[in-house]
């Protein structure tokens, strides 16, 4: 992977990727899924359910723009356009600027398809860590939603947080959650839920001697026990799955674990970051199948 000059810590690494057994030109049904957060934006194509290609970048100033360089990024190297996909589902924080949308679905309904086709059909209640807030979710076999909750007044617990703290600090945020769990024993977490109490609480932890992956260990078990509070307020059922960026904070998910004492499914081929991606390419999937039959 290409590392970007002259990166700030907070910037996570943006990066693509394609199948590199399939073909889509075989494929039935082309649909994409573009997800465009407030920190993160992902676009996902999919082949007959299978999924072919995937782009995640940073979110820019315009969501309209987002849209397009995720979907162009994902095209690269495939010899794919639009004209190939026979439907586009624009979900996520900026769905209705989604300009080549041909419908836009929620980001809760459609992160609850994207963990099931990632974590597999026990799946039954999805956290999505998303980048300014949580979403605690619970679905049926199906993956339709049957409840939600979500936090969205602060940005602590969330990206937005994580970025935060992983500037004061000095670290790369892609970094943090591994170094969080580098201490000999774990501290009490940081008082405050707000972003900016939280990073004059840090700076104050660091005058006193605290280390870099102390702090980090504080910040982090007040984020698991924010999440979690979440999770416990709609009646956690097990499958757990977590989906957003923050899913692949293993200093967070751990603490997540064991305060809840469930531990969250571990995904293994699909990042969860384009969970909601991956949902929306499937409800085109669905809606096109569906108009074919009424044919």
């Amino acid at each position: 992977m290409a590392i970007e000059k002259n990166k700030a810590f907070w910037q996570w690494p943006e990066y693509r990727w394609t199948s590199p057994g399939m073909d889509w030109k075989q494929g039935k049904v082309i649909t994409c899924g573009i997800d465009v957060g407030s920190v993160s934006s992902q676009a996902a194509i999919m082949a007959d359910g299978n999924l072919y290609a995937f782009s995640n970048m940073r979110t820019g100033s315009s969501s309209p723009d987002s849209a397009s360089k995720a979907l162009n990024w994902a095209f690269e190297g495939t010899g794919m356009c639009n004209d190939d996909l026979q439907y586009v589902v624009g979900t996520g924080y900026g769905r209705v600027n989604v300009p080549m949308a041909n419908r836009v679905i929620t980001e809760i309904a459609c992160h609850s398809l994207g963990a099931k086709h990632i974590y597999g059909p026990s799946v039954t209640t999805i956290l999505d860590v998303g980048g300014q807030d949580c979403k605690a979710i619970l679905c049926d076999e199906r993956g339709k939603v049957t409840n939600f909750i979500m936090n969205d007044k602060c940005a602590a617990g969330t990206g937005r947080g994580a970025e935060a703290i992983s500037d004061i600090l000095g670290i790369p945020v892609e970094e943090v959650g591994e170094r969080s769990l580098e201490i000999p024993c774990e501290p009490p977490p940081v008082n405050s839920t707000c972003v900016v109490y939280a990073k004059t609480e840090a700076m104050g932890l660091l005058r006193k001697g605290w280390s870099a992956e102390k702090v980090l260990a504080a910040y982090f078990k007040a984020m698991a026990h924010r999440v979690v509070e979440l999770l416990l307020r709609i009646g956690i059922e097990k499958e757990l799955a977590i989906t957003g960026g923050q899913s692949k904070n293993i200093g967070l998910v751990k603490r997540i674990e064991k305060e809840l004492g469930i531990a969250p499914l571990s995904w293994k081929e699909i990042d969860p970051q384009i969970a909601g991606a991956i949902g929306a390419a499937l409800f085109g999937r669905a809606i096109v199948e569906k108009s074919h039959k009424g044919k």
